[in-house]
């Protein structure tokens, strides 16, 4: 089965931000991709939408960001692999950029579209040093306080505990993922598995590399939890990650801060005025409220490991092999 790619535009670089998405993420993943835009105005590297079957359409007031949308036909690939509930095998899609793009990218950064981009040299971030491994990211933040805490899907296989990352973003040296067949070998794992697997590519992806991975400073996906949550407003990372249900276009229990609400708000007026008004809250988090209280407490109890874990990167560029 071949991987077959067709794009609105040539490669301009030799690298690239990449996010996958269908039209019902578009809205979100174009905000993120603007941001990123808005950033490096002159950038060195291409801003790509991929997606499988469905085609995108984004709106004209958006034309000036240059984006590169990408089509990747993977022939059936993923056939075999596991589906959430009304999931189809787009899910999957990541897994095929290091094979289908490949000549035309050497580095690829993934990110998810439910990502708030606040900041950071993107242009930098893809050209740092991953030794001999295929792929760098930020450890799921179930090992953020319990850096030994075995993953759910490795017990499920019968695999040992290892370091374990979050595939929102994901950095892909193209050359060395294909070489080793990433993509081939998680596929393999993933039919074989099917009955045993949650989740879907995060957990192929950590199965097959077995911490065979850089791992990059969490200000790069700073997974937005009870425990990291204040933390994320003192710390100010460049990619905020809202890894749960709630969303900046879906908050009705006001959990997460206007100013990211305020700014999705604005953004899909602007762009996507046919859409209905985010569902937020009317009014954020009381600060005496019971759920407050609760964050407050996870904070001050995981305060010690958190501080360990983020002082082991100096800076945003540290990469711990």
């Amino acid at each position: 089965m071949s991987i077959a790619t067709t794009s609105t535009q040539p490669a301009g670089a030799r690298k690239a931000v990449i996010f996958c998405c269908d039209s019902r993420y578009l809205p979100y993943t174009a905000h993120a991709a603007a941001q990123i835009a808005a950033l490096h105005p002159h950038r060195d590297f291409d801003i790509c939408l991929c997606h499988g079957e469905c085609p995108l359409t984004l709106p004209e007031s958006l034309a000036s960001l240059g984006l590169r949308q990408i089509r990747v036909d993977v022939d059936g690939r993923f056939e075999g692999l596991r589906l959430d509930p009304g999931a189809n095998h787009d899910v999957y899609l990541r897994l095929a950029l290091p094979e289908a793009l490949r000549a035309d990218y050497d580095r690829i950064l993934y990110l998810d579209g439910d990502i708030f981009v606040q900041g950071g040299d993107f242009s930098r971030l893809l050209g740092v040093d991953l030794g001999a491994h295929p792929v760098a990211a930020v450890r799921d933040n179930i090992q953020w306080r319990t850096p030994e805490r075995r993953p759910v899907q490795f017990a499920r296989l019968g695999l040992p505990g290892t370091r374990y990352f979050n595939a929102g973003v994901v950095l892909m040296d193209t050359a060395r993922c294909a070489d080793m067949d990433l993509l081939g070998r998680c596929v393999d794992l993933g039919r074989r598995e099917a009955a045993r697997m949650i989740r879907h590519d995060q957990n192929l992806f950590n199965a097959v590399l077995q911490g065979d991975w850089a791992e990059l400073s969490p200000t790069w996906n700073w997974q937005y939890s009870w425990a990291a949550r204040l933390l994320a407003e003192m710390r100010t990372p460049n990619v905020v990650h809202f890894i749960g249900g709630t969303k900046p276009w879906r908050d009705t229990v006001g959990d997460i801060p206007p100013r990211y609400l305020r700014a999705m708000s604005a953004f899909l007026e602007c762009h996507f005025p046919e859409l209905p008004p985010p569902a937020v809250a009317a009014s954020p988090m009381r600060p005496c409220s019971p759920r407050m209280v609760k964050m407050l407490l996870k904070h001050l109890v995981s305060a010690r490991a958190m501080c360990a874990y983020l002082d082991r990167f100096e800076g945003d560029f540290s990469v711990i092999g």
